[in-house]
């Protein structure tokens, strides 16, 4: 997605330690994960929905169709 290779995800390692030390980087990481966490929970949520909401419409279209073939008679 990004196209991060080694060498620049050690520059950003290395520029965050420097920036925010040794005692805040932990809590950096830990909040980092939390957020990717919860983001992937997000969007797995959005796709349950939108999985749902298309079968609930495709279901009422079938119902359609099957009801206009039944007056169609």
């Amino acid at each position: 997605m990004f196209d991060i290779g080694f060498p620049e995800l050690m520059l950003i390692l290395t520029l965050v330690l420097i920036f925010y030390g040794p005692g805040k980087l932990p809590e950096i990481a830990r909040s980092l994960g939390r957020a990717i966490s919860e983001f992937k929970k997000a969007a797995s949520n959005l796709a349950s929905e939108i999985d749902t909401a298309t079968d609930k419409e495709r279901v009422a279209s079938a119902d359609a169709q099957g009801s206009d073939s039944v007056k169609g008679r």
